[in-house]
């Protein structure tokens, strides 16, 4: 089971489109004609961001901080009590974000953790991970409650796959320190698909930006500085 549940997590890691942030770096880096490696390098510095490849770091250490903190992990109350706490910026790392809710382009449900979830649910009986499996549930359900308190019935947001993986490398016991080495190992298939892709037809991209400000403003000499 172990073995199938990582090369499913390989897999669904191996690519994401071109508009995820390491797939559009190895792209534009790779514009400017420079070899695999640099390519490749950009799209790892890229990835480990906490707000990319390592959110499923953030994720693990956000509920390792939940369970340290919340003192019933079966009551509704006090892990939306704490939920509250983050999300004011009160708790854990003072970002104010759940990390492993939500997606740029999956709003409704995130495909990569519906196969997760089932899979992490398997190995969970298998490892006596039960109680941390519905945790996680538990974070996911009263995370969505609590965020369309916050932004309207309208709102929409699901766990994404950063959610689950964090418990099942847990489970396997694989440390924290690889679990962004591993989504890399996965994603350099996909960045190399990019990369061939662009370097087949290149145009180096070259942004355009526009200054914003309203009002210009009053240049100082230098005598007049503080």
């Amino acid at each position: 089971l172990e073995e199938q549940i990582l090369d499913m997590c390989l897999c669904l890691q191996a690519d994401h489109g071109g508009g995820n942030n390491s797939a559009f770096a190895t792209h534009v880096v790779s514009s400017s004609g420079t070899d695999t490696y640099s390519a490749i390098a950009t799209a790892i510095g890229s990835l480990k961001g906490p707000r990319h490849g390592a959110a499923n770091q953030r994720a693990h250490a956000m509920i390792k901080d939940i369970q340290t903190n919340v003192k019933h992990w079966d009551s509704d109350e006090e892990v939306r009590d704490y939920l509250n706490r983050i999300l004011e910026k009160k708790a854990f790392d003072g970002s104010g974000l759940i990390y492993g809710m939500g997606h740029a382009v999956y709003t409704l449900s995130d495909p990569r953790a519906d196969l997760l979830k089932e899979k992490a649910a398997e190995l969970a009986r298998q490892t006596g991970y039960e109680a941390q499996y519905d945790l996680i549930l538990r974070i996911t359900r009263l995370a969505t409650e609590e965020m369309k308190k916050r932004h309207g019935d309208d709102f929409n947001i699901c766990p994404n796959i950063d959610m689950f993986t964090g418990l099942i490398y847990e489970m396997m016991g694989i440390a924290p320190d690889l679990f962004t080495p591993l989504f890399a190992a996965s994603r350099i298939a996909g960045w190399c698909a990019h990369r061939l892709e662009q370097i087949m037809d290149n145009k180096i991209m070259r942004p355009a930006y526009f200054y914003l400000r309203e009002n210009e403003l009053t240049y100082a000499p230098l005598s007049e500085r503080h």
